[in-house]
């Protein structure tokens, strides 16, 4: 199973690395990724693969909501299917 991440807040020191560490220690692997600055706005999409994730989704959920609460930023994990059906035109 596949799935899409997006990270918004204000820029920072430690954001990829935040995010990223959680994903790794739960086996998710990072497929795709895109990051940029907007004046001092940090924005970030992520493709990730579940299918050797650890933990169920909504633990993994609440893992990045902590995560970006501890960075100041907004995660949020939606199941790729989910994802395209909301933005298909």
């Amino acid at each position: 199973m596949k799935a899409i991440i997006t990270v918004i807040g204000k820029d920072k020191i430690g954001i990829i690395a935040g995010v990223s560490q959680v994903l790794a220690e739960n086996k998710v692997n990072i497929l795709d990724i895109s990051q940029t600055i907007l004046q001092d706005y940090f924005t970030m999409m992520m493709l990730v693969d579940l299918s050797r994730a650890t933990l169920p989704l909504d633990e993994l959920k609440e893992n990045l909501d902590k995560t970006g609460e501890s960075l100041g930023v907004s995660i949020k994990l939606q199941r790729e299917d989910v994802f395209k059906s909301m933005h298909r035109i």
